[in-house]
């Protein structure tokens, strides 16, 4: 395909990115790329070996050794990119708590992120992307046109994230990732942004596709 479509859908923890993406890759009939994931996969990963997630030497060494392949399966009507290591990608693996405490670390080293952007940009050989992240519109595709930008209130994203069962400190985590040294979190130049403190995932997926729909080249 020529010059596949990128769409850039960043924000904070529990904004809705990972739902929305999925929504939207759904009706349009894009490839969905979850970015964090990849993360949580270098997390495991270094977790499985040993590597101490706080040795920025250690953890750029396993990102700079492990074996990976980028693989594209459709599954509910949605064609989605992971991240394989060994031939094996660790689904549930990457979402458990242990996980979860270590990608912060993990996804700060520098020599991480760059390598994440050279995978994350060879997903283009899937085709059309909707690209969810932290620094997609901002570092990975910021020459993409269609750039989205989704935050709540840090009260509801809480709500959000217990009502998944999941216990964890999002200012935090909105602290670590816009302080970050290389690739912050920061809304990327022409975003458009979106606070869906009360929005539904249906409301805000649909602001998005109408936005799409007025600017993509035919036939989306």
């Amino acid at each position: 395909m020529k010059n596949p479509i990128v769409i850039a859908l960043d924000g904070t923890s529990a904004s809705g990115k990972s739902t929305n993406a999925k929504l939207v890759a759904k009706t349009l009939s894009f490839v969905y790329v979850d970015t964090g994931a990849m993360y949580r996969t270098l997390a495991w990963h270094c977790l499985q070996k040993n590597v101490d997630i706080y040795d920025e030497k250690a953890v750029a060494a396993a990102c700079r050794k492990w074996k990976t392949s980028l693989k594209c399966l459709e599954k509910d009507k949605l064609r989605a990119v992971y991240l394989s290591v060994d031939g094996y990608f660790p689904e549930k693996e990457i979402r458990t708590p242990e996980t979860a405490a270590a990608v912060a670390h993990v996804a700060a080293v520098p020599k991480v992120r760059e390598w994440m952007k050279r995978t994350q940009r060879d997903c283009i050989q899937f085709g059309n992307l909707v690209m969810e992240g932290r620094d997609i519109g901002t570092n990975v595709f910021p020459e993409t046109d269609y750039k989205f930008y989704l935050d709540a209130a840090l009260s509801e994203r809480s709500a959000r994230r217990a009502a998944d069962g999941v216990q964890e400190n999002l200012a935090a985590r909105d602290q670590r990732d816009s302080q970050r040294a290389v690739a912050p979190l920061m809304i990327a130049l022409g975003a458009k942004v979106i606070n869906n403190s009360s929005m539904t995932a249906e409301q805000t997926s649909g602001i998005i596709l109408e936005d799409l729909r007025k600017r993509l080249p035919a036939p989306h």
